[in-house]
């Protein structure tokens, strides 16, 4: 066959156009597969955790990753970081990859400085030392006051604290590798100090009251006395009638709470008139500072209680209180939880209890011969 100089350069041009065609296909079967690899999840089977340093690479952290057979072609993830210009954008931290995770979500993870939290549970009704003792106790806190005096971690803190116990707002806390107790403390000081005076603000008028800590350190006892919310902002009358009739609270978990770490688990009448500062049963008027750390509910409670007659608490033996407004009729509910008490306890050897042992009821339910 004989090429004409037509014919020779179409030949041509239609193999040029034949390779520019394979070409394409190549390059765009390349791309689908890159995308592909940035979309498809990484060999991570189980959360893992990684620590990218101050000064670490990009490529540093990929080569490591690839070497524990979590992340194949780090070429390619770098070659996409360079691309999309975060290459340099990585923050330094502790990262939890979890299954799923793809290359591209990896990257945007790094960038991003979403470091893993952990969670602090800080209870409501706990001491201050508990909440301490948990802080300390938890994952990767950096403990910068676990030997440290209270008026060192009031200083710490460069707040204005009346009071360290009760200082503190009970909650669930997220944090970071290396965080600070005091940084923790200071985020939950922060947030007593604001749900405080937000609930201030809306007080209701007429309270015995000088200020908002008083009020804290009546939350306190509230908290203490009762777990059911329905009740709360009931004892808070009571306490606030006794109050303004110049009745001592008479509260037991004040008694506990002075007896520190003494209490042995039962109230006997020599706790009751034994001389501490936080002995309501002794001392007239509020304690001189929290006995626990307070939940929002027990703070509002204080600065908003139920309006009523009732002087008197006792336990009713079914989880809450039974209220009476006369000395008479709490003396009744006393001893009808008492033969609640007598009627569990009883075995084959009679009433449970230590000889000599003079338990109260709960809160306000001293014995009947204690005068209000």
């Amino acid at each position: 066959m004989k090429f004409t100089t037509m014919s020779k350069s179409l030949f041509f041009v239609k193999i040029g156009a034949l390779l520019l065609l394979l070409a394409a296909a190549g390059i765009g079967l390349a791309l689908h597969a890159f995308k592909n690899y940035l979309h498809e999840p990484m060999s991570v089977q189980e959360p893992v955790l990684i620590t990218v340093m101050p000064g670490s690479s990009l490529r540093q952290v990929t080569d490591s990753l690839n070497q524990q057979g979590l992340l194949s072609f780090p070429d390619a993830l770098a070659i996409w970081a360079r691309y999309k210009g975060l290459a340099g954008s990585i923050k330094t931290g502790e990262y939890e990859l979890v299954p799923g995770l793809s290359p591209e979500g990896l990257l945007a993870l790094l960038v991003s400085g979403r470091n893993k939290q952990y969670p602090l549970t800080v209870v409501e009704g706990w001491t201050f030392r508990q909440a301490l003792e948990a802080l300390w106790a938890s994952e990767k806190i950096d403990a910068r006051l676990r030997d440290a005096s209270d008026e060192e971690i009031t200083a710490a803190l460069g707040r204005n604290i009346p009071f360290l116990e009760g200082s503190i707002f009970p909650d669930t806390y997220f944090y970071t590798a290396g965080t600070t107790d005091i940084a923790i403390l200071s985020r939950a000081r922060q947030r007593l100090e604001s749900i405080l005076a937000d609930e201030w603000q809306n007080r209701l008028g007429g309270l015995p009251y000088k200020n908002s800590h008083e009020a804290l350190v009546m939350a306190s006892v509230i908290e203490k006395e009762s777990g059911v919310l329905a009740e709360k902002q009931r004892i808070a009358g009571v306490f606030i009638r006794r109050l303004e009739t110049g009745m001592r609270l008479q509260s037991d978990p004040t008694v506990i709470y002075g007896a520190g770490a003494d209490y042995t688990g039962v109230i006997r009448t020599s706790d009751l008139t034994s001389e501490t500062p936080w002995n309501t049963y002794r001392i007239s008027g509020l304690p001189p500072t929290p006995i626990a750390l307070v939940s929002r509910t027990s703070i509002r409670a204080s600065l908003q209680p139920e309006d009523g007659s009732y002087l008197y608490f006792v336990a009713s033996g079914n989880g809450g209180h039974y209220f009476s407004t006369t000395l008479e009729e709490h003396n009744t509910a006393v001893q009808r939880y008492r033969n609640i008490l007598s009627a569990d306890s009883a075995g084959p050897a009679g009433p449970a209890g230590p000889a000599g042992s003079e338990p109260t009821t709960g809160a306000n339910s001293n014995p009947p011969t204690q005068a209000r």
